[in-house]
């Protein structure tokens, strides 16, 4: 069953082959984001206020599940105030002349975009606070008694932070940040919209409910709604006329094993685990990372979430229980019944 999560045609996480597509389909302006529509209407207050004082944008937090459009949104928000945007994350700044690098190259307004920000470690964060209020840079000269501390003043700049888990971050860290937004799974209707939009921009011909077959799978995930509707053009040229339809959707996803659920084969083998060898549950965390050869982080952090997110699991002191809807979907017939401990 060793499966990188990133091998996954339904994982919600970067993959090699993602970025090209994502830069290409990337929306330029807010009126192009789909979805996410109250940080939408907050973001543009913002900014034309920002805009009309002549000030940076207060720094901003955004937060989720990966493959959301974090990224993307950051983008938007540099088109939108007319900035120069750089790029870096929470491993890549391991030294502090790292960051003193970074913070002197910026320009007046400019972005800098940290993702995965609850990486930094807190001799970096420390640095980043006056930064981030001062706009300042201290930075200390020689050791011991001897030892004073440089400032170094720095360009007007807003920081996006981007993660997917906000309680790692630090309270004063948090706390540094102006605007602080969630950024939710997508309604079916919102993803709809970027699958048509996608296939407009990569000249797809899309039949009759084919992007809504797309959506049903995407796990409410653009990322993964963008991605599915690549392997199923590519499986439409091959195999039929180059129209998106219903029947070739439906090869192609029999051939991807992605059911209508956007559950795969991982996703499964793990309910049926638990169904068929352990009656369904409770099985401790440690006793289904043997029995599915993933390590317990995985099962906690990858697979879990989507199958809670749709019912299929429940979570007892006494480990996972498969719930009805998850008999149901494979097909199963419970016998006797579990009790939640």
């Amino acid at each position: 069953m060793e499966k990188n999560e990133t091998d996954r045609i339904i994982s919600a996480r970067e993959a090699n082959g993602d970025r090209a597509l994502d830069l290409s389909l990337r929306p330029s302006i807010l009126n192009e984001y789909v979805g996410q529509e109250n940080i939408k209407k907050n973001l543009e207050i913002s900014i034309q206020a920002a805009r009309g004082r002549g000030e940076p944008l207060d720094h901003i937090l955004l937060y989720g599940a990966p493959g959301l459009g974090k990224t993307t949104l950051a983008h938007v928000i540099s088109n939108e105030i007319g900035s120069n945007i750089r790029i870096t994350s929470g491993p890549a700044i391991e030294k502090t002349g790292d960051l003193a690098a970074i913070l002197t190259n910026l320009g007046e307004g400019d972005i800098l975009f940290i993702d995965e920000i609850h990486r930094l470690n807190r001799t970096i964060e420390e640095i980043l606070y006056p930064a981030m209020e001062d706009y300042a840079l201290d930075i200390i000269i020689g050791k011991g008694p001897s030892a004073r501390t440089l400032r170094i003043d720095l360009p007007k700049f807003t920081i996006i932070g981007a993660t997917t888990k906000t309680s790692l971050i630090s309270a004063p860290l948090r706390d540094r940040f102006g605007m602080v937004y969630h950024l939710n799974f997508y309604e079916l209707d919102d993803i709809e919209k970027i699958i048509s939009r996608s296939a407009s921009i990569l000249n797809v011909n899309m039949g009759e409910n084919s992007s809504a077959q797309i959506a049903q799978r995407s796990r409410r995930t653009p990322r993964v709604a963008n991605r599915l509707l690549k392997r199923v053009r590519d499986f439409c040229e091959v195999k039929g006329d180059g129209l998106v339809n219903g029947e070739i959707c439906q090869g192609a996803f029999e051939l991807l094993e992605v059911d209508e659920l956007g559950l795969d084969s991982v996703d499964r083998k793990i309910l049926e685990i638990i169904i068929d060898k352990f009656g369904g549950g409770p099985v401790g965390v440690n006793t289904l990372a043997a029995a599915t050869g993933e390590d317990m982080d995985t099962i906690e952090d990858v697979y879990e979430p989507y199958l809670l997110r749709l019912g299929f699991l429940d979570r007892s002191m006494r480990g996972r229980v498969a719930t009805d809807l998850a008999f149901r979907h494979l097909g199963r017939e419970r016998k006797g019944q579990n009790k939640l401990v």
